[in-house]
């Protein structure tokens, strides 16, 4: 059995990670707020606090299942070494919460095995998921197409297809076959090698690469059994240019 630990301040998003990473992992959860509704004994102090840990450990070291997920706040060291989860999350999305007190006692913890800063929880679940099982790609299931030149491929590229992953949970990504057609320096293996180093850390059996020919047109007769989705970014994203990123390589003399 693994506890994976999900701390950080009220209202970082510990609960709303929880619902999305539970279901992914089959997991039983444990929820500080519903275990506080149980006990009478329930208080702030350090005593209080570290009492907690040391309740949610035991809760958790009585349940018979391969995951057990646990969220509360656990703002002392002392308590975590107490609670001994096998992996913890620190949601450090936010620099205060909402109650004062709680904010002046919290430590920020020593060593943590995965940091969150933004609150996309069900991209950092999947993430999570993949870090304490194996995902295996599975051509029989749903799966989405990303394709491009990607010339180079650039942190805007990554953005979408973080985005186009959470359609499917897989991803295949066909790259054009322009080499040294027009304004296109970069070879098949070179952006390959690109795209390994941008995605294969966090989701290395999530895709699969292959290349394309220099497909034109995307064309249907009657219905189809897949959908056209146009992805919507954010327009900082947007801005993000292949073209400038070539130039700028050209002018430093990379390219």
């Amino acid at each position: 059995m693994k506890i994976v630990l999900i701390m950080g301040l009220p209202g970082s998003g510990k609960t709303t990670l929880a619902k999305e990473l539970v279901p992914m992992l089959n997991a039983k959860w444990l929820n500080a707020d519903n275990i506080r509704k149980e006990y009478c004994d329930w208080d702030f102090s350090k005593k209080g606090i570290l009492r907690q840990s040391r309740r949610m450990y035991e809760l958790s070291k009585k349940i018979k299942n391969k995951f057990v997920v646990v969220d509360f706040i656990c703002p002392y060291e002392k308590g975590r070494k107490i609670f001994n989860a096998d992996y913890i999350v620190w949601m450090n999305t936010i620099k205060k919460g909402r109650y004062k007190n709680m904010n002046n006692i919290f430590e920020k913890p020593k060593s943590v095995d995965f940091e969150i800063t933004d609150k996309n929880a069900k991209l950092n679940s999947l993430i999570i998921s993949d870090k304490l099982k194996k995902y295996n790609w599975n051509n029989k299931k749903p799966t989405s197409l990303m394709m491009g030149r990607f010339q180079p491929f650039h942190d805007g590229h990554l953005k979408l297809f973080e985005k186009i992953l959470l359609l499917n949970e897989q991803v295949l990504i066909f790259i054009k076959d322009v080499y040294n057609i027009g304004d296109n320096p970069f070879t098949f293996q070179n952006i390959k090698k690109q795209i390994n180093f941008k995605l294969k850390k966090l989701f290395k059996n999530r895709y699969k690469i292959m290349k394309a020919p220099n497909i034109t047109n995307i064309c249907y007769g009657r219905t189809v059994g897949y959908k056209f989705n146009h992805v919507k970014l954010p327009s900082f994203i947007k801005r993000i240019s292949a073209t400038k990123i070539r130039k700028k390589l050209r002018s430093e003399d990379k390219l």
